[in-house]
């Protein structure tokens, strides 16, 4: 089985200048082929590994099997997790934390709740430790990484803690780092060490600062910590999330001094912010780096960069420039592991012809049983005409608009829903939503279905919508489509038959939210308080792509 890639044409130019850098070391038997050919070679891979919002990572290897987790706020369920066999193809197998253990988190909290969770393997277990800045450390753990987990255990209750990681030195001793989080505090910077009870349960001491990044890594937070030849190093992002870089700290004594180092930056590429990530070792010993860029509208998208140990620092990408310091590859061979192709490609599309969601998709908050059925009618998802909020601006208010991240930077995304509301209060359809959004909206008035556009800009800030085109539809069966192009700039269109589709509204340009990457999804919902009987069932979402992989 063979997969390639369609890239355009700046990204194989891209790619060939890195495979004439690439040939110094060595790699010319693997890099040997067509410079502007159409694809690329079968043991090379591209970044962005993930061209999906998966803030924040934290990777391992159990085995030959890799896992990965991200950040996912207030939405649910939370933490997801993914797994791969070779660090380049990815897919989701379960989440962590199906519900956030807070009522405050049944309706939607822009850039509060799960923030950088770490994974480790610790004793046959899968343990995961995130921070919520609010409410404190949790930690969550399962014998299996796709699930069951258990329910969240407050490790510590606190204001301003953020991004633990739990480690387990030789000794048998645990600790746990976290940074800090300003808008909690007043201050950030400052990375802090904990000794941590034997069950993972409890911290035991006030802690020890044992980086403060005030003056030559300032915002540094996201700490990861290991342990590798006599030295503990602790991997952190700086600089902010648009233009930092990766840290690299390291010392002989866990409580320091650390020494720092840059260790992965922008450089000379488009790159931005490389950092916030996990280094992991394949089984070969070989050393690699998945870190987040952040993209605006697309969200925080995931690459993955060689790793180089010299004098025991290390070196995170290709030092294109001869300053010591890495910058991240666009292209570079495959991880050494025992089967470098494989088939798992991310979900997307949904048929719904399961008895269960797809794992691609999160609500906007907590989610109740009683707001979507799959088994009422056979090969349909049906949403009820609910309304959760108790007071709604906008759209943006709902915890019941069922989600996905933006997969690629351009795609199409079909569905196909028939409305049967209970009263002229209730509305259905397909939105594009961040901190604005553009929706589709099937509605009823009178002895008329019919469909209209609309928009809302800053919907934290209560901003009513404005409805700009509206359409009359003869039957309540509609096809809704929205197109979403280079730059994020969305447009919609609709069809009777699902073949000949017309316009309606007008070019939107899609923003990222809180944290969070812009995201397309499907709603069903009526007045707050009003207890209706309506619905929606929706018999697919299909989303292509222009640069999905074909397996041949």
């Amino acid at each position: 089985m063979i997969i390639k890639k369609m890239m355009s044409s700046r990204h194989q130019r891209s790619c060939f200048h890195q495979r004439i850098f690439l040939i110094g070391f060595g790699l010319l038997t693997i890099l040997a082929v067509n410079p502007l050919g159409a694809e690329l070679p079968d043991l090379t891979y591209s970044n962005p590994i993930i061209q999906a919002d998966y803030s924040d990572p934290d990777v391992i290897r159990v085995g030959d099997d890799f896992y990965l987790i991200s950040s996912s706020f207030s939405q649910a369920p939370g933490v997801p997790v993914l797994h791969s066999r070779n660090l380049v193809n990815w897919q989701i197998i379960g989440y962590a934390v199906p519900h956030l253990p807070d009522s405050i988190y049944d309706l939607p909290q822009p850039g509060r709740g799960i923030w950088a969770p770490a994974l480790r393997y610790h004793n046959g277990e899968y343990w995961v430790y995130y921070g919520d800045p609010d409410l404190g450390i949790f930690m969550v753990k399962a014998q299996n990484p796709a699930g069951p987990w258990e329910p969240p255990v407050l490790v510590k209750q606190a204001c301003g803690w953020i991004d633990p990681c739990p480690f387990w030195d030789d000794d048998g001793q645990a600790y746990l780092i976290h940074a800090w989080a300003k808008s909690r505090v007043g201050f950030n910077s400052i990375l802090t060490l904990h000794k941590l009870s034997s069950d993972g349960r409890q911290i035991l001491d006030e802690g020890v600062t044992v980086f403060d990044g005030h003056s030559t890594h300032p915002t540094i937070e996201g700490p990861k910590f290991y342990k590798r030849n006599g030295y503990y190093y602790i991997f952190a992002p700086a600089g902010g999330v648009t233009n930092g870089w990766q840290t690299g700290l390291r010392s002989k004594n866990i409580l320091g001094p650390y020494e720092d180092k840059i260790v992965l930056e922008q450089g000379t590429t488009a790159i931005n912010g490389p950092h916030q990530g996990a280094w992991i070792e394949t089984n070969q010993g070989e050393s690699w780096f998945i870190h987040f860029q952040d993209k605006g509208a697309y969200g925080r998208i995931l690459h993955l960069q060689p790793v180089e140990w010299l004098n025991d620092w290390p070196m995170i990408g290709i030092d294109l420039d001869g300053n010591g310091i890495g910058e991240p590859v666009q292209c570079f061979r495959r991880p050494d592991v025992d089967n470098p192709i494989s088939a798992f490609q991310m979900q997307t599309s949904d048929e719904f012809e399961s008895n269960s969601l797809g794992l691609q998709w999160q609500w906007r908050a907590n989610f109740k049983s009683e707001w979507f059925t799959l088994s009422a009618r056979s090969g349909y998802l049906r949403l009820f005409t609910v309304n959760p909020a108790p007071v709604c601006h906008n759209l943006g208010d709902l915890p019941n608009i069922l989600t996905q991240k933006f997969p690629a930077e351009a795609f199409t995304v079909t569905t196909k829903l028939s409305f049967h509301p209970d009263s002229n209060d209730d509305q259905a359809g397909l939105i594009i939503i961040g901190n604005d959004y553009a929706a589709l909206k099937v509605t009823h008035r009178g002895a008329r279905y019919q469909l209209t556009y609309a928009e809302c800009t800053e919907i934290e800030k209560g901003k009513s919508e404005i409805i700009s085109e509206t359409v009359g539809l003869n039957k309540p069966e509609v096809f809704l489509k929205a197109n979403v192009g280079e730059g994020a700039v969305c447009t919609f269109s609709y069809s009777t038959d699902g073949e000949k589709y017309l316009p309606l509204g007008r070019k939107f340009q899609a923003v990222k939210g809180k944290w969070v990457g812009s995201q397309i999804g499907i709603f069903a919902t009526t007045t707050p308080g009003k207890i209706s009987s309506g619905y929606a069932d929706f018999d697919f979402f299909r989303i292509s792509t222009m640069d999905k992989i074909e397996l041949k």
